[in-house]
């Protein structure tokens, strides 16, 4: 099957942003993306993100991935340079209808989040045994 009529990262389908004092700066995590007979894969590039600090979420049809860098200053001390400016990792994929959204496994490690979306299971290739 074709990775591009079942999962397709949404454009339009960002979710409902934070409001902050100010404007808020989003990261977008590269994301690798894998297919298999049994579903897709989806391995993005969280670094700094905790469990507690991530947000997946399934809306309509979109998943959504949301972090927040926990960057924690240390006593007296204040940043002179700062390569990222932006705490709030962000990204959107449309799911096709052959994929099953309800159940989705997600594992976060080493700043990397894996997301297992699975195939619908009449949509999975079977083995047909053929008989004497």
């Amino acid at each position: 099957m074709n990775t591009q009529n079942e999962l397709t990262e949404g454009r339009g389908a960002t979710p409902t942003p934070r409001r902050t004092s100010g404007p808020e700066s989003v990261l977008r995590p590269a994301v690798d993306i894998f297919e298999t007979s049994e579903g897709i894969t989806l391995i993005a590039d969280m670094p700094g993100v905790s469990k507690n600090r991530l947000d997946l979420r399934i809306e309509a049809n979109n998943l959504l991935l949301e972090g927040t860098i926990g960057i924690a200053p240390q006593e007296n001390m204040a940043a002179l340079h700062a390569d990222v400016r932006a705490t709030l990792y962000r990204r959107s994929f449309v799911l096709g209808n052959e994929l099953e959204a309800s159940k989705i496994e997600a594992n976060l490690k080493d700043g990397l989040l894996t997301v297992r979306i699975p195939k619908r299971a009449e949509l999975r290739p079977r083995r047909i045994e053929v008989k004497s």
